[in-house]
């Protein structure tokens, strides 16, 4: 699923989701120059233990660290694509009202089982957070005593984010079944395979207009 398959006609719904992908976009990058870095410390560290006997100093920590950030960063980026695990082949089948109320159903359970996240991982930072202790941490990693509590803090942060984006898909696949849309707005659509590949092909080829990362804009719900 790409921006491009993801439709705005200017309403107040549609300038929300975009500004709210403007940020998704940047915390997915955010996750993937994580990656990027991770590798290279990998790199380093193989090369320093295999020539000079000389590891990364904290190697492992450095990896636990960088877990939640290359998790949750782009948790929401891939949301608003339509990214995520779905039932395509089952929802691909129904089509207007039907196919609106499938998925509102589906991401209010989404939502719903998010909220749940938020408490559970926010009550996991709180442990390791104390404003008292040193660099107010409760708890730090093995070898270089980083705080864990930064990265604690990612997880309900991004999941909120998530949330926010739920929200305007709630919003989005609620007023497409009140209007019985023919293309609703700010939600991504279901691509058949002929489409995904056309697609893909026009964006390899530098043929695909990706001039906001947003879609056809003026398109009427």
């Amino acid at each position: 699923m790409s921006a491009q398959a993801i439709p705005q006609d200017g309403s107040l719904l549609s300038r929300l989701d975009l500004a709210l992908f403007r940020l998704e976009k940047l915390l997915a990058l955010l996750a993937g120059v994580t990656i990027l870095v991770v590798m290279l410390i990998s790199v380093a560290n193989i090369l320093g233990r295999k020539i000079v006997n000389v590891p990364v100093p904290g190697f492992v920590d450095w990896m636990e660290q960088s877990v939640p950030l290359i998790a949750f960063l782009g948790i929401a980026y891939c949301q608003r694509l339509g990214g995520h695990i779905r039932m395509d082949i089952l929802i691909g089948k129904l089509r207007g009202r039907v196919l609106y109320a499938a998925e509102w159903i589906g991401v209010l359970a989404l939502l719903a089982l998010s909220a749940t996240l938020i408490w559970g991982s926010w009550l996991h930072f709180d442990r390791s957070f104390d404003i008292s202790a040193p660099l107010w941490s409760r708890d730090s990693t093995i070898d270089l005593s980083l705080p864990t509590w930064p990265v604690k803090l990612v997880v309900p942060v991004m999941l909120f984010l998530l949330a926010l984006r739920l929200v305007l898909q709630l919003w989005a696949y609620g007023r497409a079944f009140v209007d019985n849309a023919q293309i609703p707005v700010a939600v991504p659509l279901i691509e058949t395979p002929a489409q995904q590949a056309e697609r893909e092909a026009g964006t390899v080829s530098g043929l695909a207009d990706d001039k906001d990362g947003a879609g056809s804009e003026g398109t009427s719900a």
